[in-house]
């Protein structure tokens, strides 16, 4: 069995970006991160004010790929989902009439990348440790950070405070800031 490519070239090799390019597509979750597990997908965030000409685009284009499935929620907006694999990636498409700024995964994402730049390598290998012991990736953010309560919740409010706040925060659970942001 060959290895799969690194997330960006599996990306650029389904041309996937280009294809929802009218739906201002973000790539998120653990990959850009550097977070990310053998089980980890690529997840992909998009603004469809018509959800109904994104599953068109979606379907036409995608409908042939190798486990290909699309849905609507029925709550929350109703945001459609579609997943795929390709270039031995599991690939997961979450549209919503929301802009991508606005939409939790997107905020999510900005909060634990600034928490592993903050926070340097020790917190990244805290992260990790919690991954591979089973946790999705913001339980394992809050574990790292030994927080209380929703996990998705507290992220989305990290995300609103500013990086001092932050670095106190880590610094807490034991994660100082590296040496070249206190110089």
């Amino acid at each position: 069995m060959t290895a799969r490519p690194g997330y960006a070239q599996a990306l650029q090799a389904t041309r996937l970006l280009e294809l929802l390019q009218a739906y201002d597509p973000h790539v998120a979750g653990t990959p850009p991160l550097g977070v990310d597990l053998p089980s980890s997908d690529i997840d992909i965030l998009c603004h469809a004010p018509d959800t109904l000409a994104f599953t068109r685009t979606v379907w036409e284009a995608l409908a042939e790929a190798p486990a290909f499935s699309i849905h609507q929620w029925t709550g929350g907006g109703r945001p459609v989902v579609a997943t795929f694999t390709a270039q031995g990636w599991c690939f997961e498409i979450f549209a919503s009439i929301q802009p991508v700024a606005e939409q939790a995964g997107w905020r999510h994402y900005l909060a634990e990348r600034r928490l592993l730049t903050l926070g340097g390598e020790p917190f990244r290998s805290s992260v990790m440790h919690h991954r591979r012991a089973g946790l999705k990736t913001e339980p394992a953010f809050a574990a790292a950070l030994r927080l209380k309560g929703d996990p998705y919740q507290a992220l989305i409010e990290l995300g609103q405070r500013e990086d001092g706040h932050l670095q106190v925060l880590l610094a807490a659970a034991g994660y100082p800031a590296p040496i070249a942001q206190r110089e």
